[in-house]
């Protein structure tokens, strides 16, 4: 992309992730949350772990900026499923590239494993021009997800025991208040020394959702900024859009999941090499009753408009 064109790309995400933005302070000062003595882990469970479906179809899009600030576009069509540890498993995913069109016809899968498995995630792709799966190895959680901000590691789920998460008070902006839990990670040598979360609090427990994670690096400085907003598909809570801002290298990432279908029946067998090769077609359709529309389910911690620029 030229870079006008990339700026109104960037822009335009960025706005949307923006939508009922949030302006905070980082020098704002913590608010104490005078009605309930609350702990860091209680909130954490509450609000830190939502019902995603027990499976998902969706178009996903991830936007990437470098310092230049040129922009790359990939569109994929995803397919989850949560295996509720069954053989070890966590879930799995299925991408299917559809643009650009140079890249169209790649397919990508991943397996997670439950904690008990001991086993790192797996990886294949399937590239039509050689005809080939290959299998890719993660040597580094901290290695980039789909080249984005976001790591192996952030995109799995830990564990509630794996950190210590403490409480450090509430923030509030235009009426809208947010919990501050500071969580810190328990092994020898973490890819983060710290990740403080920002959830929203809603009147009722069930709404209370994530909408800001701030990642420091093992030296304790600020790394990178993520903001998330949220969509309610049936009982089900998926991202709706995401912005990560590297404040080191002065990157960023969009990610915008839409066209969401929870539920939907995806058969086990369907995760697999044949699939991969076969290209979405290998799926099988559904028919199902007519979902509710998304709903919006939180407004997010979002930055200032410096963002999108």
């Amino acid at each position: 992309m030229n870079s006008s064109l990339s700026n109104r790309v960037w822009r335009a995400g960025a706005l949307a992730v923006g939508l009922l933005v949030l302006a905070i302070s980082p020098g704002m000062p913590a608010l104490a949350d005078e009605k309930e003595a609350l702990t860091g882990q209680e909130i954490f469970k509450r609000c830190g772990y939502k019902y995603p479906g027990e499976d998902q179809r969706s178009k996903f899009t991830v936007l990437l900026r470098d310092k230049q600030g040129n922009v790359k576009k990939s569109e994929y069509l995803r397919f989850w499923k949560d295996f509720k540890g069954k053989g070890g498993v966590a879930d799995k995913m299925l991408l299917f590239t559809i643009f650009p069109p140079d890249a169209k016809g790649s397919a990508f899968m991943r397996v997670a494993y439950t904690e008990e498995k001991g086993r790192k995630v797996d990886q294949w792709i399937y590239l039509p021009v050689l005809r080939k799966i290959r299998r890719v190895s993660i040597r580094d959680p901290g290695d980039n997800f789909l080249n984005s901000n976001l790591t192996y590691a952030d995109v799995s789920q830990r564990a509630l025991e794996d950190d210590n998460h403490k409480f450090i008070g509430t923030r509030e902006i235009k009426g809208l208040r947010f919990y501050l839990v500071e969580s810190t990670p328990k092994e020898k040598r973490p890819l983060y020394s710290k990740r403080v979360f920002w959830f929203f609090k809603q009147d009722k427990w069930e709404d209370c959702v994530n909408t800001r994670i701030d990642y420091y690096d093992p030296q304790g400085e600020l790394l990178k900024e993520q903001f998330i907003k949220w969509q309610k598909v049936g009982n089900a809570w998926v991202w709706e859009r995401v912005l990560v801002r590297n404040k080191q290298n002065l990157t960023a990432s969009v990610f915008q999941v839409s066209e969401v279908l929870i539920n939907t029946g995806l058969p086990d067998n369907v995760f697999s090499a044949r699939t991969l090769s076969r290209g979405p077609g290998a799926i099988p359709a559904i028919k199902l009753p007519p979902q509710r529309q998304p709903e919006e389910a939180a407004p997010v911690a979002e930055p200032d408009s410096a963002a999108s620029g």
